[in-house]
């Protein structure tokens, strides 16, 4: 595929979540990414090499079964040719099957091997399970999120899994690839969701150390305590986002949406904002939010229509950057960011394990007789 990750080679040890989400955009990136599927593993959620499995677009798949005698060392011939590896087992588990970084940087010295955990490789929790909700809780941003005086709100599994785990796995990777250009030496990556979490919060970390940020969520600027910075039913039934925090935005917003009550002219009176957002409430919910779009049309207000998974996709502006693409009848964000030069291809879809089995091993050098000897021995 074409993309700025054209030419680097990746292995990826096959699991759920937030490393298939790291090896997906390496892969949307142009690198040729090879999941490493183990024969008899169990999918949960049946959607699997469909085209439902948008998390394991764009990569070919080999089937291993690691248990059988051979298997080691075939894989291990695969990490001396590989630049990066992606595995997101619990701690010790690539270790048992002789797959652990020692055992691959002793076959390949300049290998990036990516390890993706919930707690990381040590630590009082390292051992033990958790989810995201799990994670975020520890990190502290799970406490943030939520309205005042209600418990807080889980949202989804974006912060930790996705976020703060295999996003910031894809960087940690990057990372240390570039530094093999200047060191040639490889070296392991330990991302840990909980932590990562906790570095999405750094701002706000600041922000309550300066005195600017409240401890009891829903109480701040952008959390929904202010005004100007929520969401508000429509009289559809339908909602819309506002963000309005610069005064220029707000004047804007206020002329817009007919704020006439003077006391939505003390944007930043924090003693007023729980009262006003009443008043805010009952003003958005006069109209429908296509209304609300009509007026609010053209103007600098930091507002939006709140969209469902259906309406996003037809969005005027999603539309026309193509933010959305439709993949065997699949309609899934679109690769991201953007490049000049180097604009990737159109992301493949998902494939069953061990569809390119033989093209796989082929292409990084194992021979025929070979490739009958491991049929023959069940290790492929």
């Amino acid at each position: 595929m074409a993309g700025p990750l054209t030419g680097l080679k990746i292995i990826e040890m096959v699991g759920i979540g937030p490393a298939p989400f790291c090896a997906m955009l390496l892969a949307d990136m142009g690198a040729e990414v090879i999941r490493v599927d183990r024969s008899g593993s169990f999918d949960a959620s049946g959607v699997a090499g469909t085209p439902f499995d948008v998390l394991s677009r764009s990569r070919k798949s080999l089937c291993i079964n690691l248990k059988k005698p051979g298997a080691r060392e075939l894989m291990l011939d695969l990490v001396a040719q590989a630049d990066g590896f992606v595995e997101g087992f619990r701690p010790g588990v690539m270790e048992r099957m002789g797959l652990g970084p020692e055992d691959c940087l002793a076959v390949n010295p300049r290998l990036v091997y990516g390890r993706m955990t919930g707690w990381g490789q040590d630590g009082p929790l390292a051992k033990y399970a958790g989810h995201d909700i799990n994670y975020i809780a520890v990190s502290g941003v799970l406490n943030m999120i939520g309205k005042a005086g209600e418990e807080p709100v889980a949202p989804v599994n974006f912060l930790g899994d996705f976020g703060g785990g295999g996003m910031m796995l894809a960087f940690g990777l990057l990372a240390a690839m570039l530094e093999v250009k200047t060191s040639g030496k490889g070296q392991v990556v330990d991302a840990a969701m909980a932590e990562g979490a906790s570095l999405l919060a750094a701002m706000t970390w600041g922000y309550r150390a300066a005195g600017f940020w409240n401890d009891e969520r829903g109480t701040n600027i952008i959390d929904g305590g202010a005004h100007f910075y929520g969401t508000y039913l429509c009289a559809d039934g339908n909602y819309i986002a506002v963000g309005a925090v610069e005064p220029q935005f707000y004047a804007q917003l206020c002329e817009r949406a007919g704020l006439d009550d003077p006391e939505f002219q003390a944007q930043m009176d924090q003693g007023l904002w729980p009262k006003l957002k009443v008043k805010m409430a009952q003003i958005f919910l006069s109209k429908t939010q296509a209304e609300w779009c009509e007026l609010m049309e053209g103007a600098d207000a930091c507002f939006s229509p709140v969209l469902g998974w259906d309406e996003a996709p037809l969005h005027p502006h999603n539309r026309t950057r193509q933010s959305f693409i439709e993949i065997e009848g699949v309609v899934q964000p679109a690769p991201a960011p953007r490049y000049s030069r180097t604009q990737p291809d159109k992301p493949r879809p998902a494939v069953l394990p061990g569809t390119h089995t033989d093209e796989i091993l082929e292409a990084w050098g194992v021979s025929a007789e070979r490739l009958a000897e491991l049929k023959q021995r069940g290790v492929i």
